[in-house]
């Protein structure tokens, strides 16, 4: 099994297969690029992924991910790398990518993904397969109601990784949602881990930590992050 840079690199034994890593991130912290190097790190190693962009352009992505040497249009030709378009209907337009959600409304992403749940309950298992959701806090942007979209990540998102025996990886923004957004996400996954700027000292630092990992032993003590030149990041 490939292994996942950064997020495996603090615990004992690999993630389980069928896990969800939730991660709380800083706005300013290094996430959005840590999420790149696990992306990078899973394909080199043989694995599959499914990256779903809520933040950016899909171009943009493939931008960053070229920039840390990865051959972007191989992978997505091949099918080993999956990038779904949540931005784009963000902005009130059609998406071109093949791979898109025309709303980010709880009542239609739910048809879809009924629909896609049936699927993966008949299907084959996929232990490679790694899904990386970067930031499910813009779902907040666009239904009223926090116990909707909380729902619609309970009952569609978390339990596609059991079904097919994968790893997902799910961002969430910190500081903008309910306490009782919090509460509810990190008791219905395996691993909560938490990305921060610390601004405590004279320079600011990028960090990570496992706060929680079910039935693995695991390291819960803030590690500093190091971001190279081509902006990969790595534990410092």
């Amino acid at each position: 099994m490939p292994r996942i840079p950064l997020i495996e690199e603090l615990i004992a034994e690999p993630v389980p297969p069928g896990s969800n890593i939730l991660v709380e991130f800083d706005s300013s912290s290094h996430w959005f690029e840590a999420s790149l190097a696990i992306t990078m790190g899973w394909l080199m190693a043989g694995g599959e992924v499914g990256y779903t962009l809520a933040t950016q352009p899909p171009d943009s992505l493939r931008s960053q991910l070229k920039r840390l040497g990865l051959d972007v249009q191989e992978f997505e030709a091949n099918g080993k790398l999956e990038i779904w378009d949540w931005y784009t209907c963000q902005l009130g337009q059609k998406s071109n990518e093949k791979l898109q959600q025309p709303s980010l409304k709880v009542a239609d992403l739910s048809i879809i993904f009924s629909q896609g749940l049936k699927e993966l309950m008949s299907d084959a298992t996929i232990p490679r397969y790694l899904r990386i959701l970067d930031n499910c806090s813009v779902l907040g942007r666009f239904n009223d109601n926090e116990k909707s979209w909380v729902e619609f990540l309970l009952t569609r998102i978390i339990p596609r990784a059991f079904y097919w025996k994968s790893t997902s990886i799910i961002g969430i923004m910190r500081g903008i949602h309910s306490d009782w957004v919090y509460r509810l996400l990190e008791g219905s996954v395996e691993g909560v881990v938490d990305f921060e700027l610390d601004e405590s000292g004279e320079e600011t630092r990028n960090i990570i930590r496992f706060r929680r990992m079910r039935n693995v032993s695991f390291d819960s003590r803030w590690h500093p992050l190091k971001i190279g030149k081509n902006f990969e990041v790595t534990l410092e």
